[in-house]
């Protein structure tokens, strides 16, 4: 049995640990150094140690890049200098006048980044109910070479059923992207679903600790891998070796980091279901919630972001995101520490006035890994201050 194939036979918490990780042939070192080299020797013109430049390709971003791609069950792993960065390397598979789908809920920056800088170069958009795909398929407009969902959504919490969209989509002739940064590979692997390619900003759970900016595409398909490792090499928005080292670090710990999310995001909604202040609570568990039985389907667990609408409108959401104490009034998501934010005006201010407004009384919160009990304590008493100022 070959290294692949016994790797691929580990279990995830031991495959983030060790694949493509193993102890350094030269030192015997058990962490992967940091080659910051951006150079290296050839032993004749054109014969290289498969490293030549450090943009076309470092032993550190090797490392991560075997490793994620194992976690997300596909034989390609690209790693990049922030997601937006790996997203624009999607973009750049498209012929001008391919449109992309994108879901009518989704991140502001990706929105930002299709609609603001490749629709002016002739890429059409639409914005799409990706959980209907009866009408995804009714309103199919033949020069569409690209569905992008996410799921679960960013900031509505939206899922939706990656096989059903995958298999109309590839009946249609389209690539379908899929934005795993919520679920992470530990709770759910599209591709197996039929994503052609997995999306990460690598910022958030796999780095999980708001210390570094990455982005990551894993790809199963030879020739989408190739060509999107020649944009990554052409265009050049790689990640340094430090940073691909601090994703790999967190990499390492993302399963049991990800139990404890879970864990602590049902205690918070315990709190928030049924809360007087509390108008609608988004979390896939619950069994009301509208993408339940696709995320029950195909995820692991729920996850460790819940959002929520508040009785009051938008000055009562706005004065729960600022009373709180634990949790960090701040953007970005999925490290150790627990956020919130108020996303009409801080993550999704781009999509104002487009398909993709987000109802400006949401709250989202990144639940951390602290003790639960001090978390539900804060944010109690952030919704009973946020409810008496404005009475």
């Amino acid at each position: 049995m070959g290294e692949q194939e016994q790797q691929a036979g580990w279990a995830f918490e031991t495959r983030a640990i060790h694949a493509g990780q193993d102890p350094d042939p030269t030192t015997g070192a058990v962490v992967t150094p940091i080659s910051l080299s951006t150079t290296f020797a050839q032993d004749a013109v054109g014969q290289h140690k498969g490293y030549e430049y450090a943009r076309s390709g470092n032993p550190t971003r090797t490392a991560l890049e075997t490793c994620v791609a194992s976690l997300e069950g596909v034989r390609h792993g690209l790693a990049f200098a922030s997601g937006l960065a790996a997203e624009d390397a999607i973009m750049r598979l498209l012929r001008p006048g391919q449109r992309v789908v994108l879901g009518n809920d989704a991140y502001g920056g990706t929105f930002r980044l299709i609609a603001k800088v490749w629709e002016p170069l002739g890429m059409p958009w639409t914005a799409a109910d990706l959980t209907d795909v009866e009408a995804l398929a009714a309103n199919w407009r033949d020069d569409t070479g690209l569905v992008w969902l996410e799921t679960p959504t960013n900031p509505l919490l939206t899922c939706i059923d990656i096989e059903a969209v995958a298999e109309l989509a590839h009946e249609r002739g389209a690539l379908v992207v899929v934005d795993n940064t919520f679920a992470t590979p530990y709770l759910q692997q599209p591709a197996a679903s039929g994503a052609d390619i997995v999306l990460h900003s690598a910022t958030k759970y796999l780095g999980g600790h708001s210390d570094v900016v990455g982005g990551f595409l894993a790809v199963d398909q030879d020739d989408v891998a190739e060509r999107l490792r020649f944009f990554q090499n052409a265009a050049g928005g790689v990640p340094s070796p430090f940073d691909c080292y601090l994703v790999l670090r967190g990499v390492k710990t993302l399963g049991v980091r990800m139990d404890r999310h879970c864990e602590n995001a049902r205690a918070v909604v315990d709190l928030l279901v049924g809360h007087p202040a509390v108008d609608r609570v988004l979390y896939p568990q619950l069994p009301d919630h509208p993408g339940h039985a696709a995320a029950a389907e195909q995820m692991r667990d729920f996850g460790g972001m819940v959002s929520f609408t508040l009785n009051g409108g938008e000055a009562v959401a706005r004065r729960v995101a600022e009373s709180t104490t634990l949790f960090t009034l701040a953007e970005s998501l999925g490290a150790v520490e627990s956020l919130i934010e108020h996303p009409g005006a801080m993550t999704h201010a781009s999509a104002a006035g487009s398909p993709l407004e987000v109802p400006a009384d949401l709250v989202r919160l990144s639940v951390g890994i602290e003790h639960s009990s001090d978390l539900v304590a804060d944010l109690a008493q952030a919704l009973e201050l946020g409810t008496q100022e404005g009475n």
